[in-house]
């Protein structure tokens, strides 16, 4: 794990403000590629529709009647004209409407989400914004002159918080881009792009404990305080 990552901030026009930190426990791991790629694979197959369906012998129409009788005239023999042998006839083990989702732990897809991202941030393809709020209104024109004072070409990922709607709204029309908000972001999206960039506010959302830990922690800490002084 890397002691200390850094990646350029950027204001809203693209104007390089310096560096911030990245945390090495986010994006500096090492990425775990059996773990991304089971999650990635469970990814696409839950997106799959399984609406395919073939018809079997006995939901083909037609072939009611034997065809021919059993014996004497040297042909073999047959009891339906459906049979899968026969042009018409019904599919022999063919596909049938199916779930193909499949049950991938929450620590999984953290492990993988992290195991991207600090891939991108290996490879230096994590690009941060300040904040999208000055943008006041949604236009196309403002995310291609961000990316290209950026430098940033290529596939891109952008991630913006919830309330920065002009941003996504921006970026959506743009061929090769995808945009959503940072509670959407997933592993495939994040190795799909070759560069990811993110408003500040989404870095530290990030990068701030899951909710909950804080109390828990202080609540640890007052019954180690309590035992403590039931010992002495």
């Amino acid at each position: 794990m890397a002691d200390k990552l850094t990646a350029d901030l950027y204001s809203a026009d693209g104007k390089k403000q310096g560096t911030v930190d990245l945390r090495p426990e986010i994006f500096g791991i090492e990425p775990n590629t059996a773990v991304m790629h089971q999650v990635v694979t469970a990814q696409l197959a839950a997106a799959r529709a399984g609406t395919h369906s073939t018809k079997t012998r006995s939901e083909v129409r037609g072939g009611g009647r034997k065809p021919w009788r059993q014996k004497g005239l040297g042909r073999a023999r047959h009891g339906s004209i459906r049979s899968p042998q026969w042009v018409g006839g019904g599919v022999a083990h063919g596909p049938k409407p199916r779930d193909y989702s499949q049950r991938t732990p929450k620590k999984m897809k953290r492990l993988a989400l992290r195991s991207a991202l600090s891939a991108r941030a290996a490879a230096d393809a994590i690009k941060v914004v300040e904040s999208f709020d000055v943008w006041e209104a949604p236009r196309t024109k403002n995310a291609v002159s961000l990316l290209d004072a950026m430098g940033v070409e290529g596939k891109v990922l952008l991630l913006a918080e919830d309330h920065e709607t002009t941003a996504i709204k921006s970026f959506r029309n743009l061929e090769g881009v995808i945009a959503s908000s940072v509670g959407q972001a997933n592993t495939y999206d994040v190795l799909w792009a070759d560069t990811v960039v993110m408003s500040q506010g989404t870095l530290e959302l990030g990068q701030s404990a899951p909710r909950g830990t804080d109390e828990h922690a202080a609540q640890a800490q007052t019954i180690d305080a309590t035992q403590s002084e039931d010992e002495s």
